[in-house]
């Protein structure tokens, strides 16, 4: 596979998985490899290590991946 077409079929994934994980339910498995998905993270306490001044962390999504067992 040439670099260009190998950066253009690794792009493409890039947009699908964009795309789905922005659906309801965001999540996409790839068999062999593993799973991404979205979670939901809570607010918490945290401390600015610069000032030690403390600070809450809001609530936000964050993407994960969970790798197959076979990978």
């Amino acid at each position: 596979m040439s670099k260009a077409s190998a950066a253009k079929a690794f792009n493409a994934l890039l947009e699908v998985t964009k795309e789905e994980m922005k659906k309801k339910d965001g999540k996409i498995a790839i068999i062999g490899f593993g799973t991404f998905y979205m979670q939901q993270r809570a607010k918490r306490n945290g401390k600015n290590p610069r000032t030690g001044k403390k600070i809450v962390i809001p609530a936000k999504k964050v993407f994960k991946f969970k790798a197959s067992k076979k990978f």
